[in-house]
């Protein structure tokens, strides 16, 4: 019996998935075949497929103050000014921009469709420098082909030691062919000196391209350009392992590897060229003015759609505000990536992790630098944004997460999948429990869907709503009620999040990661009495859209109808979660509000060395005993009943709602809502020693953005509150669109919180997650 238990967590869901095995695949979808579905580099593509051929790009400056100072993979560390696409169609071609010190360099990809394996496509690399220094920097631009355990490069190099192409094969290729054309100073004009060197080995994974790299470096290399010095640089010769490496790799991962290094004074532009082996009736080569024109036609065909769809034009806006509109944009469609891998994962009933099955999985990522990888509840935000733009992004990727749900009904949270993906997640964070939930926002993004087939059901791109539906369906019936039996409170129709933080000596507040809002303050010391009042609100919100899906189906849908009535019951819901005291929605728990964090005592006998002794660590004092009560602490969690519009609009409590929100004493500020009161005791405290505060105060976009809407909701219904809703929304919605704007004006980037104080962007960045739902709120689109 306990064998057999222990096996579901790794059961796959019976039902026939939602996406067909080849639905990602160069027959079935050549269009999205290719893609920059790489987004934890700074230029990279790859296919949808297990394991595809990778390629990507590296740069250096020779002759730097640093020594090596390889870009590669997205890291904060570098300590870029601004890097991000300014133009993707999700599709067909993509333009960013990356900051680098005094350098810019400008990634272009334009992609043309023929033959049976997904079409050619071309890069375009534009270097340029801004200052005005006497001597013009020289940069090592390193472009690569990689295989991922299968497929096949060769490395064709003419004139001793430049690259001039590799041609390669792969099952889901078939023949194909990368040219490196030589740099020249600008489309139509001559060829630049330039220093050649490659690169050919094998890695033994992906994660480890840039190490090979580095290890490879030599500077044996000199750069005589013909009017200048001759100087020593830096390039990659062979690559001789570090002498401390273990065993040897696992020789089944060990792949093709071929690099081409090309040495250059800026300015210059550089093109790459990828030509599918199936392509039989190419027109011509994509590259040069051909290159140029395609890209021209896209731009312009971009900004048409960009412009029919957010209107930010005819709002008044300005061209400045526009182009951080595009770039919030695409930034979300070019941080798309396709994964493929084993999420490792536990039940109650297992001694150790296990692996869960192989499993791809299409999803866009909060950030590039930091979370590089897909998060359940961000998933959910990101696609009501892109669902705006292309909804078959938002089919494909909530089939995806989908076809990832076991046979109870649970998806891990966070999916790590593959060793790249795996190399940036420190170990605590990689194993994934089945208790575990997170929030169930998928369903705003199927909200959204739905809506735009009742709205306009003879519209092309809402007509495969309903056949998806269709075999989504059993996959969310087991998920919606995997939340309802697992996540139920003390109380009928009471809610509580699973696996909030055990060890409640360390903590000021244990963390409920699991709720999406990390360290917000909950019940002191977590216990089973516990009812939480946002899920108890994702719970109606969830109920009422399963209704909404069953009846466009036909199927039964008279439960969800009467969960969805019992949730959205206003009596029930103040008899669960209102406080009169603090006269706000609260959760309800075993609670003290007298805590605090103390350095702790540590005995040394008299005569004993003290560095024999552990550290004193922070560790919480309770200075009175919890007891069961309401958690009285105002902050998001407060505000659910109103931000999923669970309130009816003739509903008391919405008044001490507004009220609360417009108090700057409390949750307003001039930039946003503020994550927790001002007022509250946890109001921007550490969690640890640590842990600095993370939810206890500044403003998070994805709230903000519910907020907004609610506003948006509240005003347009029948109400006494109404006028008061829609003057707060035309308030916040100005102080947010404002200050995201600003902080990407100054900084390059765009954040993934906010400081309630200044308004300044913190946290990583660049977070083109949720923190873009900026421009639905430009838009006014809820």
């Amino acid at each position: 019996m306990r064998s057999n238990l222990a096996k579901r967590v790794v059961t796959p869901h019976p039902s026939p998935p939602v996406l067909d095995a080849n639905s990602s695949s160069a027959k079935v979808s050549p269009e999205r075949f290719w893609g920059s579905y790489r987004p934890q580099v700074y230029f990279g593509m790859k296919t949808r497929s297990p394991h595809s051929i990778v390629t990507g790009m590296m740069w250096m400056r020779q002759f730097a103050e640093m020594d090596v100072n390889l870009r590669h993979t997205c890291e904060q560390g570098d300590r870029l000014h601004g890097y991000g696409w300014l133009m993707h169609d999700g599709l067909t071609f993509g333009v960013q921009e990356i900051r680098d010190g005094d350098l810019t360099l400008t990634t272009e990809f334009v992609k043309r469709m023929g033959g049976d394996h997904g079409g050619d496509w071309t890069w375009r690399i534009t270097a340029k420098q801004h200052s005005s220094a006497p001597q013009a920097p020289v940069i090592s631009l390193m472009f690569y082909a990689a295989a991922d355990t299968q497929g096949s490069l060769e490395a064709h190099v003419e004139e001793r030691n430049r690259l001039a192409s590799i041609t390669g094969f792969s099952e889901e290729l078939g023949n194909f062919k990368i040219t490196f054309r030589k740099p020249v100073t600008g489309e139509l004009s001559s060829a630049k000196y330039a220093s050649y060197n490659y690169l050919q080995t094998v890695s033994p994974g992906l994660e480890k391209l840039t190490e090979i790299v580095k290890y490879s470096l030599n500077r044996r290399f000199v750069y005589s350009p013909p009017s200048g010095e001759k100087r020593h640089y830096i390039a990659v010769d062979t690559y001789r392992p570090p002498h401390n490496q273990q065993k040897p790799a696992d020789p089944r991962k060990e792949s093709a590897f071929v690099v081409h290094q090309v040495t250059v004074q800026t300015p210059f532009q550089i093109e790459v060229l990828f030509e599918s082996g199936s392509f039989h009736t190419r027109p011509n080569q994509l590259v040069a003015s051909v290159m140029t024109q395609e890209l021209e036609r896209r731009k312009a065909e971009f900004e048409a759609k960009f412009e029919k769809i957010f209107g930010l034009q005819s709002r008044g806006f300005s061209q400045t505000h526009i182009r951080f509109g595009k770039a919030a944009l695409s930034n979300m469609l070019g941080g798309m990536g396709h994964f493929y891998g084993q999420s490792v994962v536990q039940s109650a009933y297992n001694e150790y992790p296990l692996l869960y099955p192989p499993g791809a999985l299409f999803t866009a990522v909060p950030s590039r630098s930091f979370f590089p990888r897909g998060f359940l509840w961000d998933e959910g935000f990101h696609q009501l944004l892109l669902s705006k733009w292309d909804p078959q992004v938002t089919r494909e990727s909530i089939g995806h997460w989908l076809d990832l749900i076991n046979m109870e009904g649970w998806i891990p949270r966070e999916q790590i999948l593959g060793d790249e993906a795996l190399s940036k997640v420190p170990a605590e964070f990689v194993v994934q429990r089945n208790e575990n939930a997170n929030p169930p926002t998928l369903f705003l993004a199927l909200q959204e869907l739905i809506e735009q087939l009742s709205s306009n059901p003879e519209k092309w791109d809402s007509q495969p709503t309903l056949p998806f539906l269709r075999r989504l369906y059993p996959r969310l019936k087991t998920w919606f009620e995997w939340y309802n039996t697992t996540q139920t409170g003390p109380l009928p129709h009471s809610y509580r999040w699973r696996g909030r933080d055990r060890d409640t000596n360390l903590f000021l507040n244990p963390k409920t990661l699991t709720s999406g809002l990390d360290d917000y303050p909950r019940a002191s010391h977590p216990s089973a009495d516990e009812r939480h009042v946002d899920l108890h609100c994702w719970m109606a919100l969830s109920s009422g859209i399963m209704a909404s899906v069953a009846r466009l189906l036909g199927e039964p849908h008279q439960d969800y109808e009467r969960t969805h009535q019992v949730l959205s019951d206003n009596n029930l819901l103040n008899e669960l979660h209102w406080s009169e005291q603090l006269r706000a929605y609260s959760d309800f728990g075993n609670h003290t509000q007298a805590v605090s964090l103390q350095q702790e005592k540590v005995y040394v006998p008299p005569g004993q060395p003290r560095h024999q002794f552990p550290v004193a660590r922070l560790v919480r004092s309770v200075r009175r005993a919890p007891k069961l009560q309401y958690v009285n602490a105002l902050g998001y969690v407060s505000l659910f009943p109103f931000l999923l519009h669970v309130l009816t609009p003739d509903s008391p409590k919405l008044e001490h709602i507004l009220r609360d929100m417009r108090d700057p004493d409390k949750l307003w500020t001039p930039y946003g809502l503020r994550s927790l009161s001002k007022s509250d005791p946890l109001y921007m405290k550490r969690n640890t020693e640590h842990d600095p505060p993370y939810w206890r105060g500044p403003i998070w976009i994805n709230l903000n953005y519910l907020a907004v809407r609610a506003l948006h909701h509240y005003s347009n219904v029948e109400g006494p509150h109404r006028e008061k809703a829609a003057a707060l929304y035309e308030e916040l919605r100005t102080n947010i669109v404002n200050n995201v704007y600003r902080q990407y004006a100054e900084t390059g980037y765009i954040w993934e919180q906010y400081s309630d104080n200044t308004g300044r962007g913190q946290g990583s960045h660049p977070f083109t997650g949720w923190s873009s739902l900026t421009l639905l709120i430009m838009a006014e689109q809820y």
